[in-house]
């Protein structure tokens, strides 16, 4: 089952993304849903190169990429810890990625003798991880043309890898959705009281399974959603959009926002208004 292709949050200048690559969801087998959020399927033909950004998730990915106009142009595999900071990729001629995106918490149980924290911030070719990530893998992953035959690779090849059910990657994944959906959690110490835990005991097991801190899963969602507000309507009271998202005042928002994007948060919104240049979507970085 396809599932939404609406949920932009995370992507900078999701109308000019869209615009220029075929992006599609899909639900990984049912028995994978405990540690695997969506399948996510991009395919493109590009006359003229684009940069992509995205304010990154507290997930790590599994991807799949075939740059098909590059030499040697041949699919390979590649595990991407959650980025410190603003993730790019150049998309340039015709391509195509099949991408496995883990649910926070979720890609600990395929890996339970390291911390998720090891990969953070890294990229790494998948068969440091998975030794059946082979080209052939890859190969047999992206090189269909069809989402269902595509879709269907990746499920055999996740449920032929071993992994251990962990309540603690599960406890996990319930706190980074809390912290997702809940726009009241604002301090760390508030959060881990509320589910009966130190501070050090949350901070580890974010760590551990996770890969980031509770604090910058706040902030993260916070950026998220003030890029969504930010693109989606002109005249925001960015005071009380600051207000609604816990931050301080104005300026803290302010800062954050930039420090995340690249720009203030006032220059994106006029860049993602109604008759903006598409083009202004490369200039973030």
């Amino acid at each position: 089952m396809q599932a939404s292709r609406h949920d932009t949050h995370g992507i900078v200048d999701p109308a000019g993304l869209l615009n220029r690559v075929r992006f599609r969801r899909h639900e990984p087998a049912e028995p994978l849903r405990r540690y695997v959020e969506w399948y996510w399927l991009i395919d493109w033909d590009l006359p003229v190169p684009y940069a992509s950004h995205i304010v990154p998730h507290p997930a790590v990915n599994l991807t799949f990429p075939w740059d098909e106009d590059e030499d040697p142009g041949e699919p390979y595999a590649e595990v991407t810890g959650v980025p410190h900071g603003l993730y790019t990729r150049k998309l340039t001629g015709r391509g195509r990625v099949c991408g496995v995106k883990f649910r926070p918490g979720g890609f600990r149980p395929y890996t339970p003798e390291s911390p998720v924290s090891r990969w953070t911030g890294h990229a790494l070719p998948a068969a440091e991880v998975f030794p059946t990530a082979t080209a052939d893998t890859a190969r047999a992953i992206v090189s269909p043309t069809d989402d269902h035959t595509r879709v269907a690779a990746l499920d055999a090849f996740l449920l032929a890898l071993p992994r251990a059910p962990d309540p603690q990657a599960d406890l996990a994944t319930a706190l980074v959705r809390h912290i997702r959906t809940d726009r009241t959690v604002r301090r760390v110490g508030d959060f881990a009281q509320a589910h009966g835990l130190s501070v050090r005991a949350l901070q580890r097991l974010f760590s551990t399974y996770v890969g980031v801190s509770p604090k910058w899963c706040i902030l993260r969602y916070r950026i998220h959603d003030a890029l969504e507000h930010a693109g989606a309507r002109p005249g925001i009271d960015w005071a009380t959009l600051a207000a609604d998202l816990g931050y301080a005042d104005q300026a803290h928002l302010v800062r954050d926002f930039t420090a995340t994007v690249g720009v203030p948060p006032t220059a994106y919104a006029a860049q993602a208004a109604p008759g903006a240049s598409a083009g202004q979507g490369e200039k973030r970085h």
